[in-house]
């Protein structure tokens, strides 16, 4: 089980389960089941409304922070101005992950996260 905790400065936070590896629990739909607002259109990873900043609760030298950004991440975060190219790849070249993701598209895994929305 993950811990997953919901921060926004108009609400309070609010903490949830979540079932680890289930590779159907996105953050998105896991907000939803726990009337939790964060914004979102598409749920498709085309539209970019549902960007959330996303941190590890657990140890520093293990900066998980779910599954690699998918393509359509990729692109829609840059197209919206929250990574850059030159982000883009010095991620891959420290292999560390972005804290920007889609709520629809990221797949938790066995690690608490605090998700920013």
């Amino acid at each position: 089980m993950a811990l997953v905790t919901f921060t926004n400065p108009e609400y309070r936070d609010k903490t949830v389960y979540a079932v680890a590896g289930s590779h159907t629990q996105s953050i998105l739909k896991i907000a939803r089941e726990n009337k939790i607002a964060i914004n979102f259109e598409c749920q498709d990873g085309e539209c970019g409304t549902c960007v959330v900043k996303v941190t590890s609760i657990e140890a520093k030298d293990k900066p998980l922070m779910g599954g690699p950004l998918t393509e359509k991440e990729k692109t829609v975060l840059r197209s919206i101005g929250k990574l850059t190219k030159d982000e883009m790849e010095q991620m891959i070249v420290d292999d560390l992950p972005s804290p920007w993701r889609l709520a629809c598209q990221m797949i938790v895994r066995d690690e608490d996260l605090r998700v920013e929305y």
